[in-house]
């Protein structure tokens, strides 16, 4: 927090409007996203104002914080197709309406798509330093290792900047929260809201969370875990919950459920097998909050049924086969990596080869053989508890 007194005094005098701002970079957010998220949402509870903000205007520049490389490009369709993807995500976890606390969703590009160049060196280029968009974090990082930072992404913390500066004139936002990584561009926003305002506003970041193992949040070996169904399966989503590392229970309980604190401290003192109860619980708390209590329900019901009987079960992830892949066949590793149990060829044959493939039960050992299907469905299995039906 730049200053928790203030944040606090802020937050004791009334209804505050709070802003976080994500890109749309894709067309869905994943589960790294669902700490702003969630902290918007336990501000609406608790009262304030949550402001969304999609930088449909930011994107065609792209935030170059904590990254080796640009972002690539994107069009203007292929933003607009981001943007109504990850808005149906905080339909969910926000209140939306007219209400003095009612959530609201902006695009920058409604006011950075107007905004003449002259006009911004003027008015806003005139109250930054340089020196100390040098000092910050993401750009000195990027400069020590000698990477090459284009003066395009050198903007992009100006424009992060100009955004809270003008949800400050439209709605008088005080508050600007973000991902650790933001920080230095949230900084950017405040002082500039002092020169130009002369008042004071604040910022909160939270930290970039990492499993117990020290594995970035978001992320599997078969890619991101996104919120939106279309992109992950209700099922995979919950089997992700489920799966977490014993150490990571409780403290995702706290973060992604809504679970009483005290419900989660009796929670926390399961051990043994009687945890696995507890990660269900996990898994069905915060695939509700995200896809609604019926799918989370029926999530754990599929889980049991392809973890008990063995047989495919009705709602698992499915890949359907062409007809000319039906009569010929198609690679295992290819069929791994299309089901998503696998990023990448090579880690398809890893997992072959270290003997965690099976179908219908049994173990693969052949990483070249193909995979037929005639008639009924198959079960092709990432160790015990990942499973796709091949039909």
């Amino acid at each position: 927090m730049t200053d928790l007194q203030g944040i606090d005094g802020a937050f004791a005098g009334g209804i505050v409007p709070v802003y976080a701002g994500f890109d749309a970079t894709a067309d869905s957010l994943h589960v790294g996203h669902l700490m702003p998220i969630m902290a918007l949402r336990r501000m609406q509870q608790a009262g304030h104002k949550p402001i969304v903000l999609i930088g449909g205007g930011t994107t065609r520049i792209g935030d170059p914080s904590f990254r080796s490389a640009a972002r690539p490009m994107l069009s203007e369709d292929e933003i607009a197709a981001n943007f109504s993807g990850i808005r149906t995500v905080f339909e969910r976890l926000l209140t939306f309406g007219d209400g003095p606390s009612d959530a609201v969703m902006v695009n920058n590009a409604d006011w950075l798509d107007r905004m003449a160049w002259i006009d911004m060196l003027r008015d806003v280029g005139k109250h930054l330093s340089v020196n100390r968009m040098l000092s910050f974090d993401s750009v000195r990082t990027r400069l020590e290792q000698q990477e090459n930072l284009s003066f395009l992404e050198f903007n992009y913390m100006i424009l992060q900047a100009v955004d809270f500066l003008e949800l400050f004139r439209r709605t008088g936002c005080r508050i600007q929260l973000g991902g650790g990584d933001q920080w230095g561009n949230i900084v950017g926003g405040i002082d500039l809201i002092r020169r130009m305002e002369g008042q004071e506003v604040f910022g909160m970041t939270t930290p970039l969370l990492t499993t117990a193992s020290g594995v970035k949040m978001g992320k599997t070996a078969a890619g991101a875990v996104w919120v939106n169904a279309d992109r992950l399966s209700p099922y995979d989503y919950w089997q992700f919950w489920r799966n977490v590392e014993d150490a990571d229970v409780v403290r995702f309980l706290k973060l992604f459920t809504e679970l009483p604190l005290d419900e989660i401290e009796r929670l926390g003192r399961a051990e043994g097998a009687a945890l696995n109860a507890v990660k269900e619980r996990l898994a069905n708390e915060a695939t509700a909050l995200v896809h609604g209590a019926d799918a989370a329900r029926q999530a754990q019901e599929t889980a049991r049924q392809a973890f008990g009987a063995g047989e495919a079960a009705e709602g698992l992830p499915t890949v359907v086969l062409s007809d000319a892949e039906r009569s010929v066949g198609v690679a295992l590793i290819d069929l791994l990596v299309r089901a998503g149990l696998a990023s990448s060829k090579g880690e398809a044959r890893r997992a072959i080869a270290g003997r965690g493939i099976r179908i219908d039960g049994e173990v693969v050992e052949d990483a070249d053989g193909l995979v037929t299907v005639e008639g009924e469905p198959l079960r092709l299995s990432l160790g015990k508890k990942r499973h796709v039906v091949v039909k």
